[in-house]
């Protein structure tokens, strides 16, 4: 434990009585009141998370947009001041470094959030590559990092800030105040809800928690740890780096097509080669969603066959809390990846049936 690193708000965590564990070398809540009610939470009101454990990275620059379109497979050029955009980071195998989140904060100034486990690997990784004319700067240790989430979520944010949420899109920002600090206010998540993400100097973050858990409590919000983070995210379809994808799986077979831009304007990037050869033709398997249909709960690791032979193995799998039923994410040969297909989970050493279906699991209802 001693090794671990902690988030500004580890204290807020031990006082308020959260179930501590490590987590990509630090030390996180695991859940408060309990996965399910948290989950519950987030999808009938809100929950907030502690998520400054992600890594920041600003790029800046004459040349930054150059550099983020080579290292990147979705077209940095489309977004505009205050819009963000989920990509990844490709190597020439066509799979990913990381997947990461970019925020465009002006022309020659952008923002790249990447996964925790991943900061010091994507930080090598873009050195290596880096230009001159272009700033890279390591912000990671100068930002704490809040997730609200819920449908309640803009409702209990809008009562500490002047930013006029409405005019916040999905995957926009505004920066201005929360709670009379200095703030970045991002309309993303991981959760398949509606919310929020505020960047706030790791200072400010306790007494931020504090004050949002104190104006959500009467709308329902629960603090929320890990367990609830990752269910919810698996009933969205959001995938884990590390679990569903890696360095092994490139982004087509992962079902990511959708952020890989193979139009001219991008110009050449890392994998592009390889990508848009299996956007054009195909991969030779597919990241599926699948429901088991015999009792039992898929869990990370656990075989996965077909017709009796052995083909991957489980990479993400949950009771999940909402839907009421057990779900996976697993990958399978592309002519058998089709919806209705069936597949055994081997659980606890039984053959266990389970359908492809369609993903998302859940989509939040809109308004």
């Amino acid at each position: 434990m001693a090794d671990l690193r902690k988030t500004p708000l580890n204290d807020v965590h031990r006082e308020s009585g959260a179930k501590m564990v490590p987590f990509g070398g630090w030390d996180m809540p695991v859940e408060y009141s309990g996965l399910i009610a948290e989950h519950m939470a987030v999808r009938t009101a809100a929950g907030l998370f502690d998520v400054s454990h992600m890594g920041q990275f600003e790029v800046e620059g004459e040349a930054a947009l150059g550099f983020l379109q080579r290292v990147t497979a979705n077209d940095v050029a489309k977004l505009v001041d205050g819009q963000a955009q989920y990509s990844a980071l490709p190597m020439p195998s066509g799979c990913p470094v990381d997947d990461i989140i970019v925020y465009r904060r002006s022309q020659r100034r952008f923002l790249v959030v990447v996964n925790a486990a991943n900061i010091e690997k994507d930080w090598n990784w873009l050195l290596a590559q880096r230009p001159s004319g272009c700033g890279l700067h390591n912000l990671s240790d100068q930002f704490a990092l809040l997730a609200l989430q819920g449908p309640r979520a803009a409702a209990i944010l809008q009562g500490l800030t002047p930013i006029d949420l409405a005019q916040v899109g999905f995957y926009r920002f505004a920066e201005g105040t929360v709670d009379g600090q200095q703030a970045i206010v991002a309309r993303t998540g991981y959760t398949g809800e509606d919310g929020f993400e505020v960047f706030v100097a790791p200072a400010a973050a306790p007494a931020l928690w504090r004050r949002i858990v104190a104006a959500g409590k009467p709308q329902g919000l629960l603090p929320a740890g890990l367990g609830a983070r990752d269910t919810l995210r698996l009933e969205a379809r959001m995938m884990l780096y590390g679990n569903d994808m890696d360095e092994t799986t490139t982004l087509i077979e992962a079902g990511l097509g959708w952020i890989v831009s193979t139009d001219e304007a991008k110009g050449e990037f890392n994998g592009r080669t390889v990508l848009a050869e299996q956007k054009a033709h195909g991969a030779p398997r597919k990241l599926v969603g699948f429901e088991m249909t015999e009792r039992g709960i898929a869990r990370h690791g656990y075989p996965v066959s077909l017709a009796g032979a052995a083909c991957s193995a489980v990479t993400s799998g949950s009771f999940a809390p909402f839907l009421q039923k057990s779900i996976g994410l697993a990958y399978l040969p592309a002519a058998r990846a089709t919806v209705g297909a069936e597949l055994d989970v081997e659980i606890r050493g039984r053959r266990t049936r389970a359908r492809v279906v369609p993903t998302p699991f859940y989509k939040r209802p809109r308004p």
